[in-house]
C-alpha cells in the first residue's frame, strides 16, 4: 500500500515491536505523524526535546527494548542530543527519527538551518546517517535493530529529508528473519573454569551489561565474593552475604580486590566513574567478558578475554561448574566488616543523607524502579541502598547530565504501568526539566517525585572549597516548588519528618497524579 514515506516509518516501527514513541512535532516532520495513531502506536507529547529523549531512554532502561522519538531537523535535533550522548555512555538503545532540510549547501537562510545536522548528532551517537529514499531509510532502520541486538546497544540518529518524508512509498518490507546469533550458541568457558578450579578467593565485578537473573546462584556455587558497579546494583538479589555491594569507588575496595586470587568482571566497562581512580587494584589474573572489544582491550590489561554477551556466558559458566566445590577464602564476616566501613566513610562524607535514604527505602516496595538525577542523595543512595533486583536503579552514570530524573522516570513509568517508579532529583537538576512534570499529570501516572532540596549546587560548593575556590555561583533562588507542582495538577507534599515521607510516598504509588515530596536535609 502506497503511502508517504513518514507514514510508512510509523508502521514499519509498529511491525518491530514499537508501541510507543517519544517527541514533538513540527512543521518539518510533521509526516512523520501522519501514520502513528492508524499503525496503532502511542505518542507521548513532551515540553522540550531533551525530554523527549530522556523519557525514549528511560523506556528503553525500563523495558530492555529501544527508546523511539521523532524531533524536527535543527534545534529539535540539538535539544535531543543531550539524551543521546546519555544513552551512548550509559548503553542504552535509542532511534533518533528526525527530518532534514532537503538542500543546504546552496541555500542559506532557511528555517531551522544547520551547517550539518547529521555530523552535530554523530559527535554524541553511536552513528548517524542520512536517507536520502524509502529503501536507505527502511534498510537503516532495520540495520538499527538488527544491532541493538547484536551488539553493545547504543543510540542511532537517522535523518530524512522533508520532500522524501512526503513523498509516496510503498511499504516497508517484513522484518528480516534474526540473525543468527552467537550468543545463542554456548561460548567456550573452559579457560574460565580452568582458573575457578584453582581459585581460593574468586573476586566477580558485575556490571550493567549483565543481563542474566542467574548470578546468585552462580556465586553461591562458585563459593566466589562479588562487587557491582553501579548499573550493576541488584544482580546478586538481596542479602547475598558474600556481596560487597556497589562500593568499587571506596578506596579501599583496591585492596580487597588485590586479595582475591582470581578476578572476573562481567559486562563492566571499569571507567573512571565505576571506579574513581586510575587502576583496578588486582594483583590476580583478571578475566573480561564483554561484547565490547574496546573494553576487551582497555589499560586493565585483562590476561583472558572473552567477547559474548553476558547472558550466554552466565548459562555456559553454571554447566559447566555444576560439580566444583565451593571455594571457601571469603567469609560473610569479612565482607560485613568491610561494608560497615564504608557506609560509615560514606556517611561522614556527605553527612545526614544516609539515614533518609534508608527510610526512604523502606517505604518502596523492593521491585520499585528508580531514576535519579544529579544530585548528592542518589550519590549517597547508589552506594548504601541494595537493590533486590537488578536493572531497577538508573542512573545518568557516564554524561552525567542534570535534568535526566523527571523526564526518565516518566519513559520508565509509561513502560511500567502499573508497577512502582520512583524520581529521586535534586532541586537545581530539576530546574532543567521540570516542565516534564506536566506530561507526567497529562498521562495520570503514580509517580512518586522525591526532590531533594539543599537550596544550593552543594556538591559543587564542596568541591569548591575543598579546591580552595570561594565558592560563589552555587545558590539559585528555588520557587515553591509544593505549588509548582500543584499548579501542574501534580499532587505535592513537604513532609517534617521521615515517618510523614514514608507516609507521603506510600500513597503517591496510589494516587491518580505525580507526587512531588519536597525533603529538606532538616527531616531528620
Amino acid at each position: 500500500m502506497k503511502r508517504p514515506l513518514g507514514a510508512q516509518i510509523s508502521h514499519m516501527l509498529k511491525d518491530r515491536g514499537v508501541d510507543v514513541i517519544f517527541g514533538i512535532p513540527g512543521v518539518h516532520n510533521q509526516e512523520m505523524y501522519r501514520g502513528i495513531e492508524e499503525a496503532g502506536i502511542t505518542h507521548v507529547l513532551a515540553r522540550h526535546e531533551q525530554g523527549a529523549g530522556f523519557m525514549a531512554d528511560g523506556y528503553a532502561r525500563a523495558t530492555g527494548l529501544p527508546g523511539v522519538a521523532y524531533v524536527i531537523t535543527g534545534p529539535g535535533l540539538c535539544n535531543i542530543m543531550t539524551p543521546i550522548g546519555q544513552a551512548y555512555s550509559d548503553s542504552v538503545p535509542m532511534l533518533i527519527l528526525s527530518s532534514c532540510l532537503d538542500e543546504t549547501r546552496a541555500v542559506r537562510g532557511q528555517l531551522h538551518q544547520m551547517k550539518d545536522q547529521r555530523a552535530a548528532a554523530g559527535t554524541v551517537a553511536d552513528w548517524s546517517v542520512q536517507a536520502n529514499s524509502a529503501e536507505a531509510a527502511y534498510g537503516l532502520i532495520e540495520r538499527a535493530f538488527e544491532e541493538f541486538e547484536l551488539s553493545r546497544p547504543r543510540p542511532k540518529h537517522i535523518q530524512v529529508p522533508i520532500a522524501q518524508l512526503q513523498a509516496e512509498a510503498d511499504s516497508a518490507p517484513f522484518p528480516n528473519q534474526p540473525a543468527l546469533r552467537t550468543k545463542a550458541l554456548p561460548p567456550d568457558v573452559s579457560s574460565v573454569v580452568s582458573m575457578l578450579n584453582l581459585a581460593r578467593r574468586p573476586l566477580f565485578i558485575l556490571g550493567g551489561g549483565c543481563r542474566s537473573n542467574d548470578w546468585r546462584q552462580i556465586l553461591t556455587q562458585l563459593g566466589a565474593a562479588c562487587f557491582t558497579t553501579y548499573a550493576g546494583r541488584g544482580l546478586p538479589g538481596a542479602n547475598y552475604p558474600l556481596d560487597f555491594g556497589s562500593m568499587l569507588p571506596r578506596p579501599g575496595s583496591a585492596e580487597v580486590i588485590a586479595s582475591a586470587d582470581l578476578v572476573v568482571a562481567v559486562g563492566a566497562e571499569l571507567g573512571e566513574v565505576d571506579l574513581w581512580r586510575q587502576d583496578l587494584g588486582h594483583k590476580a589474573t583478571l578475566i573480561r567478558v564483554d561484547l565490547d572489544p574496546e573494553v576487551l582491550s582497555d589499560r586493565h590489561r585483562a590476561a583472558i578475554k572473552l567477547q559474548v554477551d553476558s547472558q550466554s556466558f552466565a548459562r555456559a559458566l553454571w554447566h559447566a561448574t555444576q560439580d566444583m566445590k565451593p571455594a571457601t577464602g571469603w567469609s560473610p564476616e569479612e565482607v560485613a566488616e568491610m561494608r560497615a566501613r564504608w557506609r560509615a566513610e560514606v556517611d561522614a562524607e556527605r553527612p545526614g543523607i544516609v539515614p533518609i535514604a534508608d527510610a526512604l527505602r523502606a517505604a518502596m516496595p523492593a521491585d520499585t524502579m528508580i531514576y535519579s538525577d544529579m544530585t548528592q542523595f542518589a550519590y549517597v543512595a547508589k552506594e548504601v541502598w541494595d537493590m533486590a533486583y537488578p536493572h531497577h536503579w538508573h542512573h545518568p552514570t557516564g554524561f552525567g547530565t542534570l535534568g535526566y530524573g523527571l523526564p526518565a522516570g516518566i519513559g520508565g513509568a509509561v513502560a511500567r504501568r502499573g508497577k512502582p517508579t520512583t524520581v529521586i532529583a535534586g532541586d537545581y537538576g530539576f530546574h532543567y526539566t521540570m516542565q516534564e512534570l506536566g506530561v507526567a499529570v497529562e498521562l495520570g501516572l503514580s509517580l512518586p517525585i522525591i526532590l531533594w532540596d539543599n537550596g544550593k549546587l552543594k556538591e559543587i560548593e564542596d568541591s569548591m572549597v575543598r579546591s580552595q575556590i570561594a565558592p560563589n555561583a552555587v545558590m539559585a533562588h528555588n520557587p515553591d516548588f509544593c505549588n509548582l507542582a500543584e499548579a501542574f495538577g501534580a499532587r505535592s507534599s513537604a513532609p517534617s519528618n521521615a515517618a510523614e515521607m514514608q507516609s507521603a510516598v506510600r500513597a503517591a504509588f496510589d494516587a491518580p497524579v505525580p507526587t512531588l515530596i519536597h525533603v529538606t536535609p532538616d527531616i531528620l
